[in-house]
């Protein structure tokens, strides 16, 4: 009963797209009111103790006791229901973060990148392509030379390059399949020496800027986005690509 109010509020107020992929949403909705029938009527289908106190015959004393546990049933039930709803609007949903990207690995799905990289190219036209689509890009091999000319603009999270974390952030989105368990975090590195002066982890900007051969000696990354500017954004309603 829990998890069907949980997903009943979270579809209400628009944040079920933090947990599913949105050709999902409908269909999750209609199956979580259809719980919600099947429950009442579970509920409705029990026997009521007046039904087996007329074949016991109870003692004066026991038929209250039966309508008193029943009472206390449904108080404690309706409580937790309460207090999983009250959860819900203290503690608000939030999205993956980068302590998800240090558990799974950025841009270590071969797979993710391989479907993205479907139609990507340097030769076409990438004004509008995404992080998922730039990292893809870089991923099939394309470097400095390859992207020479283009200008990204991408917006995502801040998550530091684990191997040089003072120069080196990697702007970054969750790609989901199907739902949060599965998201796998891509990104495109940025080489911008003292970021974290300016820009805490976690923290979404927009990022333009063009493509060169990482200047960073301890990072992993062989091209970067030279920034032009990094700007503060506020988290967009969609934070997810799929």
């Amino acid at each position: 009963m829990i998890a069907v109010v949980a997903t009943l509020w979270l579809g209400v107020t628009g944040q079920l797209g933090l947990y599913i992929h949105p050709r999902y949403y409908v269909f999750t909705m209609i199956m979580a009111g259809l719980a919600v029938v099947l429950i009442v009527g579970a509920f409705a289908a029990v026997p009521g103790s007046d039904e087996h106190d007329e074949h016991e015959h109870p003692s004066p004393f026991e038929r209250p006791r039966r309508r008193l546990l029943t009472i206390s049933g449904a108080v404690v039930a309706l409580g937790v229901v309460v207090a999983a709803a009250m959860v819900l609007l203290i503690v608000p949903p939030t999205t993956l973060t980068s302590a998800a990207v240090e558990q799974r690995s950025l841009n270590g799905s071969s797979n993710t990148l391989s479907n993205a990289g479907t139609g990507v190219s340097a030769s076409t036209d990438t004004s509008t392509y995404t992080v998922k689509d730039w990292a893809a890009l870089i991923r099939q091999g394309a470097g400095a030379d390859d992207l020479a000319g283009k200008t990204a603009t991408l917006t995502g999270f801040v998550t530091p390059d684990s191997d040089d974390p003072d120069n080196v952030f990697y702007v970054a989105r969750f790609v989901i399949t199907c739902c949060a368990v599965d998201a796998q975090p891509v990104g495109v590195a940025v080489y911008d020496p003292g970021w974290s002066g300016t820009y805490k982890a976690d923290s979404w900007v927009s990022v333009v800027g063009s493509f060169e051969a990482n200047p960073s000696v301890l990072s992993t990354a062989t091209t970067v986005i030279q920034p032009d500017s990094v700007t503060a954004v506020v988290q967009p309603a969609e934070p997810y690509v799929y």
